[in-house]
Order: structure tokens, then sequence, then C-alpha cells
């Protein structure tokens, strides 16, 4: 019997390409840290990123060369620059953990002067040595206010 010709195989063909195509999207997705999600303030903006699986510590690149994130256990972390700004690096980050005063109820910030102002004021310290050194391209969550 020849059944290359058939309608049955080839349709059993394509579902099966299908399938294979549909999984290799899941699986970019997963291996590309999962769809854009919120990630971080920048400037009172929201922006969301994909996360990305690098690790730059060891790599002997200057601080000079990354932005910072901060870390302020509240789901939602703060950065010092975006695309458009100047000294922006490209999506080159170093994370550095926020330390909330004894008694102090954690707050989400959405700009890195409201961080400085309470560390000023002795409501949190941010932690000197960053715990993570990555890559990831950020991009406005549609509808977020255009900052300042």
């Amino acid at each position: 019997m020849h059944f290359s010709g058939s309608k049955l195989v080839r349709r059993a063909t394509a579902a099966a390409s299908a399938i294979t195509l549909l999984a290799s999207i899941g699986a970019s997705g997963v291996l590309a840290g999962g769809p854009p999600q919120l990630s971080f303030y920048i400037d009172d903006v929201r922006y969301r990123t994909v996360g990305t699986p690098t690790n730059f510590f060891g790599t002997g690149a200057p601080a000079s060369t990354y932005d910072h994130i901060y870390n302020l256990g509240t789901g939602i972390n703060v950065a010092d620059a975006k695309p458009g700004d100047r000294d922006f690096n490209g999506g080159r980050w170093l994370v550095y953990t926020v330390t909330w005063a004894q008694g102090v109820t954690p707050v989400q910030y959405t700009n890195d002067w409201e961080i400085f102002a309470a560390q000023d004021a002795g409501l949190l310290t941010i932690n000197p040595v960053p715990v993570k050194a990555f890559f990831c391209n950020v991009a406005v969550v549609p509808g977020s206010p255009s900052g300042r």
C-alpha cells in the first residue's frame, strides 16, 4: 500500500508539525524566562522584560558599565536608568538588595530618588554588594505614563 498521497497521512503529518511548532514556541519562552512581565519601575514608569539566563559575575567588566536595580522585597523592583537615558548601559544590570530598618513596613517605591531619600532618612539600607549581574532589555508597559 502507498499512503504518502492519502489525506489521512497528510493530515497526520500536518498535525504532528503543528504540535512540534507549538512545543518549540513554548519551550523557547520558558528558556528565555517566560513571557514579558512587569519587572520594575524606572522614573515612575512601569517596565517589563523577559528574564534571560545570563550571569555576568566574573567577566571583569567594570561596575560603571552596568545600571542598577534595587530589589525592595516588595515584588516590583526599581531601576536607575532606561533606554533613551544618556547613561543607560544597554540592559546590563547589577541587582542590589534593600534591607528595611527594624519596624519599618516595606513600601513600593517607583523611582530611585525615593529610595535614596528613604536611605537618608534611615528607613532602609542599600546593600553595597550586588547579588546578581545580568543582561535583559526593557520596554515600557503599554498604557504606562510616559514619565517626566
